[in-house]
């Protein structure tokens, strides 16, 4: 892992974390916005904007999979990662799924930040929504990116539909501040721990939320009911990863999904929608959680399980929603 600091690139061993042991996540830079209104100079245009992604990194994911739901394939094109973010963060070695910076030529990711900024401070993460125009970072932030992906390109040949409805946001807000704060980002929270209280405090709150979204979708498809929002894309990429590396890795093993029967079955019909399941990478995830944090595995051993059947038959609520996709 590492940083910029004045354009420099600085390599840290491990996340911030603060003098008691707890995970602190500092919040992304870049939060620049696509919109044809007068207030932004980056306005949605074909071929402009180019997607830099890891296939391993849930926050990352949210963004592909937008890009896929939305059909803007021919839009927006890619550069994906090398699943390992080792000594220099994430690079553009070759290996499986890699596609290289067509764009700007980057080898490193840190690069990239560099060109928009020489005097850039902050961490290098992913997703990176760059603007090829003006040759700067338009968003850091996969929340924001995603956003701008589900209404910005709806005039120049987007897929219809609108998975951040105006008469479902504020439900919406509400489920992804929960969901964020105790899951997506809890199980990091729990496995970057390094103290038993911040470990145990974590650990409880993911699994406090897990029971209450089992409850939730006991009697429903999705998380709002019978549409796919964009809450259920932000969920799915933690449960997805949950099994095969949080589990064990992040010491999230009170419970399994496969435990959970109304999420183990939500969690296999968005893995079975036709626009989701070509995003996933099931071995970018298993190999760059397992390989990329030497502090808590030093042997960088991927194990060969859990065997977990996506594909396995859905139920008749989320049998019926699935057909409906």
């Amino acid at each position: 892992m590492g940083e910029l600091i004045d354009g420099q690139w600085h390599r840290t061993t491990s996340a911030k974390l603060t003098a008691d042991g707890r995970l602190r996540r500092p919040p992304s830079v870049y939060r620049n916005w696509i919109s044809s209104q007068a207030d932004t100079p980056f306005k949605p245009e074909a071929g402009r904007y180019h997607l830099y992604v890891s296939l391993a990194c849930p926050w990352a994911h949210r963004t592909l999979i937008m890009r896929s739901l939305k059909g803007l394939e021919t839009l927006i094109d890619i550069s994906i990662v090398n699943w390992l973010m080792g000594e220099e963060g994430w690079t553009f070695e070759p290996g499986p799924g890699v596609v290289p910076d067509s764009v700007n030529g980057a080898t490193r990711l840190h690069q990239l930040y560099t060109l928009g900024d020489p005097r850039a401070t902050t961490r290098v993460t992913v997703p990176v929504l760059w603007d090829k125009q003006t040759r700067r970072i338009v968003s850091n932030e996969s929340a924001e990116i995603i956003r701008m992906f589900n209404s910005a390109f709806d005039g120049i040949g987007a897929r219809a539909g609108d998975f951040y409805p105006g008469e479902l946001r504020t439900e919406i807000d509400a489920l992804n501040e929960r969901i964020y704060e105790s899951l997506n980002n809890g199980v990091y929270k729990a496995g970057f721990a390094t103290t038993q209280a911040a470990y145990e405090e974590a650990a409880r709150g993911v699994f406090e939320t897990l029971d209450w979204l089992e409850h939730r979708l006991e009697g429903q498809a999705f998380l709002l009911g019978g549409r796919m929002t964009e809450a259920d894309i932000r969920l799915f990429t933690t449960l997805l990863r949950f099994d095969p590396v949080y589990h064990g890795h992040f010491k999230c093993n009170r419970r399994m999904i496969a435990g959970y029967p109304a999420l183990w079955d939500y969690t296999r019909m968005l893995h079975q929608h036709p626009l989701i399941r070509p995003t996933i990478a099931m071995d970018h995830i298993k190999g760059h959680y397992y390989a990329s944090h030497p502090w808590i595995n030093p042997s960088r051993i991927v194990p060969l399980g859990p065997d977990i059947d996506y594909d396995a038959p859905l139920s008749g609520l989320r049998a019926s929603a699935a057909r409906a996709a």
